[in-house]
């Protein structure tokens, strides 16, 4: 398919040696049902066949493109940033490049974000481990509910692989590139968007599948724990023992989310 010279929306994907599991994210955005979309696959240096695999999809589909960085950032913060610049559509979808959508998460959020003039919306998340167990229902359902600057604080709630937000307010708020947030620079920036007076309207449909897999940035427990603390210690006008409070709740809403749940 032919690219559209201004897409509605521009999909930003970080890549770092995906290889083997960027192939299905792809396929994921070209199964949406809304295809006025361009795929910015930003690769941060990888030194397996990502770049091929991603070359060899954009020779197939136009509207997917490889931005090969000359230097590794060291984490999705910069790549993230480098999309949204070279992006030209009116609204930024993030999706990492091991996760998959449900086909109609474009258009539902879409339709979300045009009905109420939102700039900042996000979908409900379940996990998996083998792509053998994802089914995707049909959703008629369009209910949403609003995640302020203090739930947020509290705990995680916006999945960032779901996140479609406008392009200007990426530009405003963007992801901090200093490799101490690494793994916490998503949870910053929704902070940041947050606190400025935006809120996320947060659709009650998981439309992200989110893969669990080993070594994930994110898997180390007590490393997390210790970088939402300096992330909480750091935010403007935040005590310590608000952050010690906020990192508590963090963990706690965590363990209940991601092992007793199974998704945000």
């Amino acid at each position: 398919m032919k690219s559209n010279p201004v897409p509605k929306i521009s999909i930003v994907t970080p890549s770092y040696n995906a290889e083997g599991l960027i192939g299905s994210t792809i396929e994921s955005v070209i199964r949406q049902s809304f295809s006025d979309w361009e795929m910015l696959i930003v690769d941060d240096c990888s030194n397996d066949g990502t770049r091929e695999v991603v070359s060899e999809w954009s020779e197939k589909d136009s509207r997917i493109r490889l931005i090969s960085l000359p230097e590794n950032f060291g984490g999705p913060a910069g790549p993230r940033n480098v999309g949204v610049r070279e992006a030209k559509g009116q609204y930024v979808a993030f999706l990492d490049a091991d996760d998959i959508w449900h086909p109609s998460k474009l258009a539902l959020q879409l339709q979300l974000a045009e009905k109420h003039r939102a700039d900042f919306v996000c979908s409900e998340m379940i996990d998996f481990i083998d792509e053998e167990e994802i089914i995707f229902p049909d959703f008629f359902d369009s209910d949403f509910r609003e995640i302020n600057f203090l739930q947020q604080s509290i705990r995680n709630r916006i999945p960032t692989s779901s996140v479609l937000a406008s392009r200007e307010l990426l530009l405003r708020k963007p992801f901090e590139e200093s490799i101490r947030y690494r793994a916490v620079e998503d949870s910053h920036c929704w902070l940041q968007i947050l606190d400025s007076g935006i809120p996320c309207l947060k659709l009650k449909l998981p439309l992200l599948n989110y893969r669990k897999v080993e070594g994930q940035i994110s898997g180390s427990k007590v490393e997390m724990v210790r970088k939402v603390f300096m992330m909480h210690r750091e935010y403007p006008g935040r005590s310590i023992l608000a952050a010690m409070l906020m990192t508590g709740t963090h963990v706690l809403g965590a363990l209940y989310v991601r092992i007793l749940k199974k998704g945000m």
